[in-house]
């Protein structure tokens, strides 16, 4: 027997194995033991998908089921102090003798019948007792038959129950909950993210009120409204909305680079698309190359779309619990495939809407025409730079990636962990290189200024070296949905060069890759300004309100060091901040920031109307607070 062997034999006979090992856990003990089996990933709030956001949508599922239905028409929901949440819907109200059974014992629900609920999202009869289970504080009732039953519970043990008569006929579920904040730490729900749920769901359900905090959010025309919402470009012709059974489409063309979708799935947002999605990727493009007729590339045909899809599957499946990317290929089991049910859709409908307004036909011919035109005058270009990517040894001479995908050059795609740090110089990424999580964690080192890119074509992403290695590192030259990291995170020093430099990259991103942002994965590292310590205590300052508060708390006369750059922190140092404690502000682009506007005010050739407005909101320092 072999030394290793030995050792391996020696620690497993120590190890005990007797009927006290064997645990049979409750539903809610299971709950709480596994999360990550019901909500996906936990968090704290700062990212849309985080499980606090899980547990909201599980509740408000229910309610729109009721809504669908036909029983309410009208969801209330309160969100106080960033922490605790009330949802109110008028719908038929739980039946109250299983009232307790229904939100505290797995598989139990009403939505096993498919007759009833045959296209809801919620058909495992889990996602309200993980709400339960997960929170330090919830409480049910339901009123109906004109009385309203009520019970609470804390961590998913019930911790009261009672019925009481009503005067009123009215009828519905209301649910309290307040995430466990042992289990969600230092958690606190993001209104933003929030109201772009429940916008989401009033798209998708026409005819539904949702009152937020007192706001009302309805929508009269559904996709429609979507992409009117969303749109940070200005559409090249007017929406095509076309709706059928168990399927409804918007889309249009604009001036921006790549693609940008919004896909559904029984009101469910599928953020990592799926079969529904790549269904409608094909076939559009298809449908309006047989349309035109002409040896069109389905690239070109794609480039500057917003579109959305929303379809309803019978008993759908999804490829993890929080349901962000649907995994059915059929529309019901055993029934037509997605391909099918949405190829023949879009073929019919869209082939039509064509026929009938060719001023909207020659609108996207022109369109396609001049994408097709500057896809094919960047051709050598693309092609050389493609080979100097390749040649470039990005692992050693530009990106030190992390190990998640070293073995796996397309990587994990959206693993939650992953993440490319963007520096500015060598000793930048050196200090972060030494500090980082190699597991997860990689970096990519810019020489010099990135060029602005503001107002020049795709071509100079090929041409210019930095942005050619910095696409191949992040792999989205075919779009972001090849996407190696889930964050791309901007580090540069906290001084004019480092900002221009974000201004730099940031312009790069919203002038070819406006998704990259649109869809939350760019961040800006925000490193401590200062170090403020004595002999027993240290603390890293981000603002001088932070300094001068540190400097009260350390008295008397600590030692206080301003740090220049990034390359000044030690390595030791900056593991502390790109660590657990990270602080990231995530780059964000909405409706009113108008892509082109903004990139023309503040990157292009304005500069006295731009120096005009430096003049007039310019704080000297003797302005500034002490």
């Amino acid at each position: 027997m072999e030394k290793n062997e030995l050792i391996l034999e020696e620690q497993t006979a120590t190890v005990a194995y007797t009927d006290d090992n064997i645990r049979t856990l409750s539903d809610m003990e299971h709950v709480r033991t596994r999360p990550g089996m019901y909500i996906g990933k936990l968090g704290d709030g700062t990212h849309p998908e985080d499980g606090i956001y899980v547990l909201l949508k599980e509740v408000l599922d229910n309610s729109i089921d009721e809504f669908k239905m036909n029983a309410g028409k009208k969801i209330e929901i309160t969100v106080e102090d960033n922490l605790r949440v009330s949802i109110r819907d008028y719908g038929r109200g739980i039946p109250q003798g299983k009232l307790v059974e229904a939100v505290s014992v797995l598989n139990t629900g009403g939505k096993y019948d498919s007759k009833a609920f045959k296209k809801s999202v919620g058909l495992n009869g889990v996602g309200i007792k993980a709400v339960n289970a997960l929170s330090i504080h919830f409480e049910v009732r339901s009123y109906r038959d004109g009385k309203v039953r009520m019970a609470s519970f804390s961590k998913g043990e019930l911790v009261s129950e009672n019925t009481s008569k009503i005067e009123t006929g009215e009828t519905g579920t209301f649910i309290y909950f307040e995430p466990d904040n042992a289990l969600f730490t230092g958690y606190s729900f993001n209104k933003d993210y929030i109201e772009t749920m429940l916008r989401n769901y009033t798209y998708l359900n026409t005819g539904l009120t949702i009152v937020y905090n007192g706001q009302r959010i309805i929508s009269r025309n559904g996709l429609e409204d979507l992409l009117n919402d969303n749109m940070t470009s200005n559409s090249l012709y007017p929406i095509i909305h076309l709706k059928g059974e168990d399927i409804e489409i918007a889309f249009t063309h604009t001036g921006q680079y790549g693609e940008e979708y919004y896909s559904f799935v029984n009101g469910q947002h599928t953020t990592q698309g799926g079969t529904h999605q790549s269904a409608f990727k094909e076939h559009i493009a298809r449908t309006i190359k047989d349309f035109f007729n002409k040896n069109m590339d389905f690239a070109d045909i794609r480039n500057g779309l917003v579109a959305a899809i929303a379809v309803n599957v019978e008993e759908p499946l999804f490829e993890s619990q929080t349901k962000i990317k649907l995994g059915s290929t059929n529309m019901s089991p055993g029934g037509v495939s997605v391909n099918k049910f949405v190829g023949d859709f879009i073929k019919t409908e869209v082939d039509n809407y064509l026929h009938k307004h060719t001023d909207v036909a020659e609108v996207m011919l022109q369109k396609i025409q001049e994408s097709e035109k500057e896809r094919k005058a960047i051709a050598g270009v693309t092609k050389l730079a493609r080979e100097r990517a390749k040649k470039a040894n990005l692992h050693n001479r530009k990106l030190r990636d992390c190990r998640l995908h070293l073995n796996d050059p397309k990587g994990k795609g959206l693993e939650e962990n992953s993440c490319i740090f963007i520096t500015e110089g060598d000793s930048a990424s050196g200090s972060i290189t030494k500090s980082r999580d190699v597991n997860t964690q990689a970096v990519f080192s810019l020489r010099g200024k990135p060029l602005n890119s503001y107002g020049l074509t795709k071509k100079v992403v090929y041409e210019n070296e930095e942005f050619n290695l910095l696409q191949a590192a992040l792999n989205i030259e075919d779009g972001i949905e090849g996407l190696r990291y889930n964050k791309v995170i901007v580090a540069t020093d906290a001084d004019v060069d480092g900002m221009h430099i974000r201004l730099l990259l940031i312009t790069f991103f919203l002038q070819f890759f406006p998704d990259l942002i649109k869809k939350g994965h760019v961040y800006i590292l925000q490193t401590p300004l200062f170090r403020v310590r004595n002999k027993k205590k240290t603390l890293y300052c981000y603002s001088d309100e932070e300094r001068i508060n540190a400097i009260k708390e350390l008295n008397p006369n600590p030692e206080i060091t301003r740090f220049k750059g990034l390359g000044e922190i030690s390595p030791d140092e900056f593991k502390h901040f790109i660590g657990k404690d990270i602080r990231l502000e995530q780059v964000s682009l909405r409706k009113n920031d108008l892509v082109k506007e903004l990139l023309a005010f503040y990157m292009g050739k304005n500069t006295m109307e731009r120096q005009t407005f430096i003049i007039d909101n310019l704080v000297v320092e003797e302005d500034l607070p002490e």
